[in-house]
């Protein structure tokens, strides 16, 4: 039988085997810690997809069958359309969940907006100066390579970036960075400090490269131009 990745991950998640037995195992050998672990992220995957009442009686069935060569109690149909239910059901709060997140990122950047000394770019970008270097000093340009010392972090908190933590400022190219980045920089003077809220369309949008950064996230930077990198001949 076909089965998809949604299956197969649903199939390995059945570490929830120890739920039918009434008596736990003591997870003391490798083994049986490997596999308490395999159980209990593919739990937590599950609970992040939205399928937190799966059956934990039946997947440990399904688990048992296949280990035991037994002949499978359901037929391949009705699997394949028990498994598209899960993944639809899973897509249609994938999809909740993105329009909440857009929808309390309008009212953030309204009311953000809305503050003293937060200035708003026709893009949406908005930034607050906190110390300015030299008004007449030179200007990030697209071909430049920029020397940044800064902190991101999302709305909540959390640091999930950052040089200052690392202790050394950072070399990046201008043109290859985030769209808000981008932008920001080239509104920058060496030596300003400013905190700069990127709104998610133009960070990483619905598309994250960190379980760390959820989709749809805004993203607040506290970011110090330190300098400009000569440009080679």
């Amino acid at each position: 039988m076909k089965r998809n990745l949604l299956a197969v991950s649903i199939a390995v998640g059945a570490l929830a085997l120890a739920g039918c037995n009434k008596d736990e195992p003591e997870l003391t050998t490798p083994i049986q810690q490997a596999s308490y672990g395999i159980g209990l992220n593919m739990g937590q995957s599950l609970l992040q997809d939205g399928l937190g009442d799966i059956d934990p009686q039946a997947l440990a069935l399904g688990l048992q069958d296949a280990l035991g060569s037994q002949e499978q109690r359901v037929g391949d149909e009705e699997l394949t359309s028990a498994f598209n239910e899960l993944q639809k059901r899973s897509q249609e709060r994938a999809e909740a969940l993105a329009q909440e997140a857009l929808d309390a990122n309008k009212k953030y950047l309204e009311e953000n907006a809305a503050k003293d000394g937060v200035t708003s770019t026709s893009s949406g970008l908005q930034y607050e100066v906190i110390s300015s270097g030299d008004a007449d000093g030179p200007q990030p340009q697209a071909d430049d390579v920029v020397v940044v010392h800064y902190e991101g972090r999302l709305l909540d908190g959390t640091v999930f970036d950052s040089s200052v933590q690392r202790g050394q400022p950072a070399e990046l190219p201008v043109a290859g960075v985030i769209p808000g980045w981008v932008e920001v920089l080239q509104l920058m003077h060496v030596g300003d400090k400013w905190t700069v809220t990127v709104p998610a369309e133009l960070a990483y949008g619905p598309r994250s490269p960190s379980p760390v950064i959820p989709p749809n996230s805004i993203l607040v930077f506290d970011m110090e131009l330190v300098g400009i990198k000569p440009r080679e001949e």
